[in-house]
């Protein structure tokens, strides 16, 4: 809240692709915030591209429109870098580089760059972060554009019982009735969240065998199979014909984080920091309904499209790395969240808040697991891509060279979750009590 009592929320695009039609579909995602609800708005483009698509950015943010209540901050990695330093300098953590090694390490980290954003809300008083990504577009009706956020400011940050009277649908126990509501999502249509329909068409048993990765331990055939069907194709050819939300703990596998909204759980837990891992920010989507927490799920898709870019040799190693490492991460965030589950409301402490200390030993205690599996999946990885041949067959011989460092990493990157956790509360506080001051106005 302000000091008006307007509510401030922060609308973050963090981004390391050209997305100047983005920026100007979320200015206006922010000014319909505005105009429909009592709100201030701190658009906030978080940009680690290279200087000449920062500048094309950089135009593209000064020819918004000025609309009052409205906020935008574009801001480069290096002055990210100095709001970080002042920021853990007053957390007066023991060791302050490798925060920020975490907090902006040298390669691409979906959940470092989103853990920037939750901070920078803090600082700047935004009771909600409310996140998409660069590669989005926004379905339009008879009435505009469908931007999510009409739901989002409905629902968050109320209790789920006050909610109840707004939402199309309530599937929620009563004994969670009195919880506040934390987030509020959809999902996509369009284009695969992940870009691999190329192996789809090639060799429908490779993709089989590559995406089943994703799948827990100990999963059936069948429930593998299903996996693959289901797996990054968001809400598929489903058409808006008008709103629907339901009051509900939203499924994981209903939401994406391009079209997502954290009220207050995002200031309690932090997400992974692992750099160069798809789905690197998908922690918050899962812990929200094993620790029992209202949500609010709604079919306001948005669009996903595969940038020009992404489809280039030389993109094509980076990209298909991620997700390998994505598979490797699998490995431990299965059991934690299987942990996480058995938990349920015992992850909530006074307020129904998140025991941050809990999840951290959770998270600790997946970095004692057998590597047997990842191995297991890397050997099933090499042998998918080299039935592909090609590029994807040079990609298995890079792959097999850094096997050893893959694994160490998986690992390492579940201590280094841990660890950000337990600083994660002294760095929103400090975020809060240096406020606005490291940031330019």
């Amino acid at each position: 809240m302000t000091a008006s009592g307007v509510r401030k929320i922060c609308l973050a695009l963090p981004t390391h692709r050209e997305c100047v039609a983005t920026i100007g579909a979320l200015a206006a995602e922010a000014a319909y915030a505005i105009g429909q609800f009592d709100v201030e708005v701190v658009y906030l483009i978080l940009d680690s591209t290279d200087t000449a698509t920062f500048g094309r950015h950089a135009a593209a943010v000064d020819a918004l429109p000025a609309t009052a209540d409205l906020t935008v901050l574009h801001l480069d990695e290096e002055t990210q870098r100095g709001f970080l330093s002042e920021v853990i300098a007053r957390s007066e953590h023991p060791r302050p580089e490798l925060i920020m090694d975490l907090m902006l390490p040298k390669g691409v980290s979906y959940g470092a760059c989103t853990n920037r954003a939750f901070l920078i809300a803090a600082a700047l008083g935004c009771g909600s972060v409310h996140r998409r990504d660069s590669d989005i577009e926004f379905q339009t009706h008879s009435d505009g554009p469908l931007f999510p956020v009409h739901h989002e400011l409905i629902a968050l940050g109320r209790p789920a019982h006050e909610v109840a009277a707004h939402v199309s649908e309530v599937d929620l126990d009563p004994t969670d009735r009195d919880k506040p509501v934390v987030t509020a999502g959809a999902s996509y249509i369009g284009e695969m969240s992940v870009d691999i329909e190329e192996v789809k068409r090639l060799n429908p048993r490779a993709y089989h065998d590559i995406v089943s990765l994703w799948a827990a331990e100990g999963t059936s055939d069948e429930d593998k199979r299903e996996l693959v069907a289901e797996s990054f194709t968001g809400a598929a050819g489903e058409s808006f014909v008008q709103d629907h939300s339901v009051l509900c703990l939203v499924d994981p596998m209903r939401v994406d984080m391009g079209n997502i909204s954290y009220h207050r759980v995002h200031e309690e837990i932090p997400l992974p920091p692992m750099a160069e891992t798809i789905g690197s920010d998908y922690f918050l989507i899962h812990l929200v309904p094993d620790s029992r927490l209202p949500g609010v799920l709604h079919n306001r898709h948005v669009i996903n499209r595969h940038t020009p870019e992404r489809k280039t040799d030389a993109a094509f190693h980076p990209y298909h790395l991620r997700l390998a490492k994505f598979f490797l991460s699998m490995l431990y965030l299965h059991v934690i969240y299987q942990r996480m589950r058995e938990e349920g409301h015992r992850l909530l402490g006074p307020g129904y808040r998140i025991r941050s200390e809990r999840v951290a030993a959770i998270v600790r205690e997946s970095t004692h697991l057998d590597r047997a599996p990842n191995i297991r999946r890397l050997d099933q990885l090499d042998r998918a891509y080299r039935t592909l041949g090609g590029r994807y067959a040079v990609f298995a011989e890079q792959l097999r060279a850094r096997r050893d460092q893959l694994l160490a990493e998986a690992e390492q990157d579940m201590v280094d979750f841990a660890l950000l956790i337990d600083a994660w509360a002294p760095l929103v506080a400090a975020a809060k009590a240096a406020g606005p001051a490291p940031l330019p106005r």
